[in-house]
């Protein structure tokens, strides 16, 4: 009865999941065609109509790769869960083998593998076909797989001692297995945080110190009104694997970096990339990422509970499509934590619109601070020169753009943003 209805209620919210995804979809492509003919009066005299044409026609193209994208992965799902798939390839692994650590650490490496597998087309697909087709791509095939390799090094490097340790904790340290889990993959979270700028994507990028003087000159001045200090300014070659182009920061304490795209440099003028970077360091001075990362460390807990609990119920196996008695001397353990990342994204992707949200507050705040320490008619040129370089529409479904976007539309932003000027 239990097995029954659990099977009954994963399929349920999956069905859910889609219907609600399609719609959202489909909304969107017809929101986007039928404002395709006429550039939005605020952005006439700023906005080329063939520029937003090429918007619109991007955007409706990655919405239907992802339409094409979810049906497939659905159907993967299915097939690894209801349909036994991750029970036949418990078997195969076991039997390679045996109980044991080696059993835990190779299903979840053989997943990985035939998951990464099946989306390898896709992404091919999405970079040499989709964004190629609208001028976006500059990556080639080889600079492709060498990424995928170097991701599955780092993975290998980094990921294999977490899992050892995690599935060590489950088997051997009692009932309280997740709060301990949860301290190990905390700190681990923030060890990443520090390395990822100076170890992990240097192996990806080119890292090269800010040459121009003036524009370097100006962005310390803004550095010290606003109190911020950082380990340096840097500018990444993004354009050796995409047209697109952004800013950031990253790293804690002296470690901080700010990172400027080339791409965005070379299309930016200085007050306009000022303007930028006053956004983003509005995000630091408001607190936004210490926020993120708290709730990020609350949800990861919560679930690492949920988790402890639903590793004891024979239910949670048996209704997605396995058994827990098959092989004998066997840990479920790595079976339970992969059934979980497996199925969390369909129980939980109804409560998608609350971190959207909560992003889009962030964006308007930063915006805010950005407009208090720069001119904010730099950052509304800045934004809509990235809006028309990137081709993001400036017609969105409101209710696709509120379930799924972090950032506000076009439209509305600039609109805040001129109310003080």
């Amino acid at each position: 009865m239990y097995i029954h209805a659990f099977s009954i209620l994963f399929a349920s919210f999956l069905i859910l999941t889609l219907a609600v995804r399609f719609w959202l979809a489909s909304r969107h492509i017809r929101h986007v065609l039928t404002h395709r003919s006429a550039v939005p009066a605020e952005f006439a005299e700023k906005i080329s109509l063939q520029a937003h044409q090429k918007a619109a026609d991007y955007t409706i193209a990655r919405t239907k790769f992802g339409m094409l994208s979810m049906i497939v992965h659905a159907a993967v799902l299915v097939g690894f869960t209801l349909l036994g798939g991750l029970q036949w390839l418990s078997v195969q692994v076991y039997q390679f083998t045996g109980p044991g650590m080696a059993y835990q650490i190779g299903l979840l490496v053989a997943y990985a593998a035939i998951s990464g597998a099946m989306d390898l087309p896709f992404d091919y697909y999405r970079q040499f076909s989709l964004e190629q087709s609208f001028g976006f791509n500059k990556m080639t095939p080889s600079l492709f797989f060498m990424d995928i390799v170097k991701g599955i090094v780092i993975g290998a490097v980094i990921g294999l001692p977490l899992v050892w340790v995690v599935l060590t904790l489950m088997d051997k340290s009692g009932a309280l297995w997740w709060l301990y889990a949860w301290l190990v993959w905390s700190g681990f979270q923030v060890l990443i945080m520090l390395l990822y700028p100076t170890v992990i994507a240097p192996l990806f990028n080119k890292f090269t110190p800010l040459a121009d003087e003036s524009l370097k000159a100006r962005i310390e001045r803004l550095m010290d009104r606003v109190g911020f200090a950082s380990k340096g300014l840097f500018v990444m070659d993004g354009s050796k694997r995409s047209a697109h182009g952004n800013a950031y920061f990253s790293g804690f304490g002296a470690a901080k970096r700010i990172v400027f795209f080339d791409t965005l440099i070379e299309r930016l003028a200085p007050q306009e990339i000022e303007a930028v970077l006053a956004h983003e360091l509005g995000h630091f001075k408001l607190k936004h990422i210490i926020k993120r990362i708290s709730v990020m460390f609350a949800l990861s807990l919560g679930f690492l509970a949920l988790l402890g609990w639903l590793k004891l119920q024979p239910w949670f196996y048996a209704g997605l499509g396995v058994n827990p008695l098959a092989l004998p001397g066997a840990s479920n353990d790595a079976m339970a934590l992969l059934l979980f990342m497996l199925v969390l994204p369909v129980f939980t992707f109804l409560f998608g619109p609350l971190t959207s949200l909560s992003s889009r507050k962030h964006e308007f705040e930063a915006d805010a601070f950005a407009a208090q320490h720069t001119d904010a008619r730099d950052l509304v040129s800045a934004l809509v020169k990235m809006y028309e370089d990137n081709a993001s529409t400036l017609t969105p479904d409101p209710l696709h753009s509120a379930f799924y976007d972090s950032h506000p539309p076009a439209s509305i932003r600039i609109r805040q943003l001129n109310v003080g000027v």
